[in-house]
């Protein structure tokens, strides 16, 4: 079934797959953002079928944010859905969305630019921070390194007619901009932005949410999806269709990721020993010949080109 929160307005199901658990409880944080502190509550789940834990809770749980308590051999640890659609600073917490409500507008009409073979693809890889951080890049000085820098149009390197941005995409003749990972990664401290930061990308750790840092404010887990999806719509609109790069072949964490503390031995391939093989060359590889793992990476591409309309993806170690 459907796992994570799903969201309605007049009630959430959380549902995690943790097989081995003895014991699954909500913490619920309330809707601020900046708690990451004690929960304001703590709700037990119920076990059901195939290791499935889930929790009913009732009323309009829009903008809630949260995180499992998971109970295997006696050790509590704290997860982070690795179902979340939404989350707060740095990754932190899940948050349920009312994911209609993060839709700009005209998003209904929005259409993919034709592309009658994959050989007629021209393809430009692309750094949503390198893209407009630049001094010189022309970009509106809040956008400068944002989802929003990436398709401002009118500009040009200051002082010149050269043009900069996405009029420098379609000057070029590019019709598919390849993104560099744009899913929430674990390296770049989303909370102290003033301070340069930069990692490529290649350091996954939720897999269905967009990066914090590339929005104009990580601290609210809905503007994030808004303007991702913003910055899709616009490159549809000048031609260009988007592919992701994504790393579903491994984690940045390893026994501490968010999956293996929902289910120990589940996702990552191991030698006999119980340590991590290394396959990736990053201290770990998903293990994406087992049935719930194909299932987890087989519903994320779903979902982001069904949810953010994305044309296609690149796969990391393929």
């Amino acid at each position: 079934g459907e796992l994570g929160a799903v969201y309605s307005k007049i009630g959430t199901t959380f549902t995690l797959w943790a097989p081995t658990a003895s014991d699954v409880k909500v913490a619920l944080y309330g809707t601020d953002g900046k708690n990451n502190g004690e929960a304001e509550k703590v709700l037990p789940m119920t076990k059901g079928e195939n290791g499935s834990w889930s929790l009913n809770l009732a009323g309009d749980q829009k903008g809630q944010f949260y995180n499992y308590l998971v109970t295997i051999d006696g050790t509590t640890n704290e997860v982070v859905d690795p179902y979340a659609k939404a989350v707060g600073v740095n990754g932190n917490q899940g948050m349920v969305v009312d994911l209609a409500s993060t839709n700009p507008e005209g998003w209904n009409e929005d259409t993919k630019p034709a592309l009658e073979d994959p050989t007629d693809a021209i393809i430009y890889e692309m750094h949503i921070r390198d893209f407009s951080i630049s001094d010189n890049s022309g970009i509106s000085l809040e956008y400068k390194g944002k989802y929003n820098g990436v398709w401002q149009e009118g500009t040009t390197i200051p002082g010149t007619d050269v043009k900069t941005g996405v009029d420098h995409l379609k000057e070029l003749g590019i019709n598919t901009v390849h993104l560099m990972p744009v899913c929430d990664y674990y390296t770049v401290d989303e909370s102290k932005l003033d301070i340069p930061q930069y990692n490529w990308g290649y350091d996954p750790q939720n897999y269905n949410v967009p990066e914090g840092s590339f929005s104009t404010n990580p601290f609210k887990a809905e503007i994030r999806i808004k303007e991702y999806k913003e910055m899709i719509m616009n490159f549809h609109k000048a031609g260009i269709r988007v592919v992701m790069d994504m790393v579903y072949n491994h984690t940045y964490q390893s026994y501490d990721s968010n999956l293996n503390k929902a289910a120990p031995d589940c996702y990552y391939r191991k030698w006999a020993d119980g340590s991590f093989s290394n396959g990736s060359g990053c201290g770990n590889e998903i293990s994406s010949e087992r049935p719930m793992v194909r299932k987890f990476i087989v519903e994320s591409v779903l979902y982001w080109v069904n949810e953010y309309h994305i044309d296609g993806f690149r796969f990391d170690l393929m």
